[in-house]
């Protein structure tokens, strides 16, 4: 009977025994013999991955017997000048600090290609980097810098788990041609970062903890505190100090409660709110060659994270809001209207004007989370990978807008006619909502200025190149012919 092939694993583990030498049927006679010095977990997850993509390996150790049951059978366990030897192309899997150690293998690295995986263990805004001061231990071989953005898990899990993208960089063409070959074999897509002085940036990219995030998280936290703090004033300390009613059981939940939507409204509002302050500047110099400010250009590139910190308030929020009636104070409150109704003789309690409310108040709600959740879900870039640009900016623009018109009709429904009563200005201090409206607001109002045709008409003219200093005959396609494309919300 024949053997099975596919009962056989991809990569099998080493039997006993030491070091062997490759066995050249291996894989094509072409393919360049690749080498790793060093036998840490990257190193071990590295030739697992090189194995599985075809290629023949040979690693290189102080101690070889040591290391040498750690390696998959396919894998030839050596000295590391042995290693070098019989390698096309190297991958140096030690620590920066120990890379004076190989200076004995330049004779044997000569004309080859080093790949420098190594991090440093903090940020390094001065220079060197780790790949330079490699490439001077070996002047006569090409670095490469490259890998030290992938995990040892991700390797031996493989791409479609991680990310997929390998920053490259390095003075030779032909060495990173070289090792762009290997990253396409095994599943990797290169991403060529020019020469090998771009080092430090791809050596610091692992280093960074939320670069993007910072400025959203910052606005998060301290729109929560403060609408938090407000709400307590309000709700909380307003009846002690007035009335002697101590309602502090509130805090974890009711008063929270409160302040979630009111965080997740203004950050929607301030998703939108920079594009239109870009198109307005736009409008004033009358060109789109005039840079921005400084700070409108960071904001402009943190949408996406203030969108995804108002999409978490706002399932917060919902959370919190399905959790309300089954607290032991909601079934008290609820006693004691029963008991309060049966004891004023009231046999009909039904306002139409509040359920009328209260049901617009959970329909539009609904509505602006199905929006919220579409918006979400479309910044994945699995996702808008997946859609032309023609449909990501009708998404993010058109049905952002209605999510923000939705979130900010949900607000004023949850208000009514609360605005005009006196008694919710407890401590002289408007009711939450009349606070959280006024960035909505002023968003939406922007945005329908904007859509007035003679507005419109001459921001599309200046975002096709039309300067109003230049005095350039400009005419407009038809408007058949701009299929569409044309929208001024996008910045």
């Amino acid at each position: 009977m024949m053997p099975d092939d596919m009962s056989r694993p991809l990569i099998r583990e080493r039997g006993d025994g030491g070091a062997r030498h490759l066995e050249a049927s291996v894989s094509d006679p072409s393919t360049p013999v690749i080498g790793i010095l060093g036998t840490g977990d990257f190193s071990r997850s590295l030739a697992r991955r090189l194995v599985a993509s075809g290629y023949q390996v040979v690693v290189g150790s102080r101690t070889p017997k040591r290391f040498v049951a750690l390696f998959p059978e396919d894998v030839e366990v050596t000295t590391q000048l042995e290693a070098a030897n019989q390698a096309d192309l190297v991958f140096v899997a030690v620590y920066p600090e120990h890379h004076s150690t190989l200076v004995e293998l330049k004779p044997a690295l000569v004309g080859k290609v080093l790949v420098d995986v190594s991090n440093s263990l903090c940020i390094n805004q001065n220079g060197p980097s780790n790949a330079e001061l490699l490439a001077d231990y070996f002047p006569e071989s090409s670095v490469v810098k490259g890998f030290n953005t992938i995990s040892a898990w991700t390797l031996q899990m493989g791409p479609r788990d991680g990310g997929r993208q390998v920053f490259l960089c390095g003075n030779s063409q032909k060495a990173k041609n070289t090792v762009k070959s290997v990253c396409h074999r095994m599943g990797f897509i290169p991403v060529d970062m020019g020469l090998l002085s771009s080092s430090l940036e791809i050596e610091n990219m692992p280093l960074h903890l939320f670069p993007s995030w910072r400025f959203p998280v910052f606005c998060t936290s301290f729109l929560f505190v403060f609408f938090y703090l407000y709400n307590f004033l309000r709700d909380v300390l307003q009846p002690f100090v007035t009335e002697g009613k101590k309602v502090f059981y509130k805090m974890p939940i009711e008063i929270v409660n409160v302040t979630l939507p009111s965080v997740a409204l203004v950050m929607l509002a301030l998703v939108y709110l920079p594009g239109l302050l870009a198109a307005f500047a736009q409008l004033r110099s009358g060109t789109k060659y005039n840079r921005f400010p400084g700070w409108l250009d960071r904001w402009l590139t943190t949408r996406k994270q203030l969108g995804l910190c108002s999409f978490m308030c706002a399932v917060l929020h919902t959370v919190y809001s399905l959790c309300l009636p089954l607290r032991k104070s909601a079934r008290f409150k609820l006693i004691a209207a029963a008991y309060k109704q049966v004891k004023s003789g009231v046999e009909d309690p039904w306002v139409d004007e509040e359920v009328w409310r209260m049901e617009l108040y959970l329909s539009v709600g609904i509505m602006a989370l199905g929006l919220l959740s579409l918006l979400a879900v479309t910044s994945l870039p699995s996702v808008a990978n997946t859609i032309n640009w023609r449909e990501f900016s009708f998404i993010q623009s058109t049905l952002g807008y209605c999510a923000l018109f939705m979130a900010t009709a949900h607000t004023l429904l949850y208000g009514w006619n609360r605005a005009f009563d006196l008694k919710q200005y407890r401590f002289n201090m408007p009711p939450t909502f009349v606070l959280v409206l006024v960035l909505p607001f002023a968003v939406l109002l922007g945005r329908l200025a904007l859509c007035v045709p003679c507005v419109a008409g001459r921001l599309r003219k200046i975002r096709r190149g039309w300067e109003r200093s230049r005095h350039v005959c400009f005419t407009l396609p038809a408007e058949d012919c701009r299929n569409g494309l044309e929208n001024v919300s996008n910045v």
